[in-house]
């Protein structure tokens, strides 16, 4: 028997795969081994399931939200930050690289909509920020998130999830750290 837990575990691997609008119902049923009316018993639509996928990232990125201004505090309350959203994108890689990867397309979907109003949340609690400063911060956290979805591409198979998370949070915190205006 296939859980709702096991199907969006599916769909969120098929989303981040074949992206959300080339993945149908049916893609999910076949690769679940389970029947389309099944995978629609659990969830009405492939919007629900989609939400399902991206909801556990969202609520822990939300848990952090709090927290944000310490990319403006000192090296320690920025390196804290650091370490729980470089964690968050270490188990939510998936969900992660569907956001990052697909967002411009799925920008009117409402779980898509709502990640997107917490990341500017993330970025607005920083502040008298410089345009070079939001293009930094874009760049560090967009980049990290991305990276770890694509690690596969782009990290040799020896950089495991500890020395890449030690790597990250240490590159991130140079990235954000205040720069001294001229």
């Amino acid at each position: 028997m296939t859980t709702a837990s096991e199907l969006r575990d599916v769909a969120l691997r098929e989303f981040a795969s074949a992206g959300y609008l080339g993945t149908s119902i049916q893609a999910i049923a076949d690769r679940a081994g389970v029947s389309k009316a099944s995978v629609l018993y659990h969830f009405s639509s492939k919007e629900a399931l989609l939400d399902a996928a991206l909801s556990p990232a969202m609520e822990q990125l939300a848990a952090i939200l709090p927290r944000t201004a310490q990319l403006a505090g000192s090296p320690e309350e920025r390196t804290g930050f650091l370490v729980e959203f470089v964690d968050l994108l270490l188990e939510h890689r998936l969900a992660a690289q569907v956001f990052i990867t697909q967002s411009g397309a799925l920008g009117d979907v409402p779980v898509v909509a709502r990640a997107q109003e917490l990341i500017r949340h993330i970025a607005d609690a920083r502040p008298d920020q410089t345009l070079d400063d939001q293009v930094r911060f874009a760049v560090a956290l967009g980049g990290a998130a991305y990276l770890l979805a694509q690690a596969g591409s782009y990290l040799p198979d020896s950089a495991d999830d500890a020395r890449l998370r030690e790597s990250l949070i240490r590159i991130l915190g140079e990235l954000l750290a205040p720069v001294p205006v001229p």
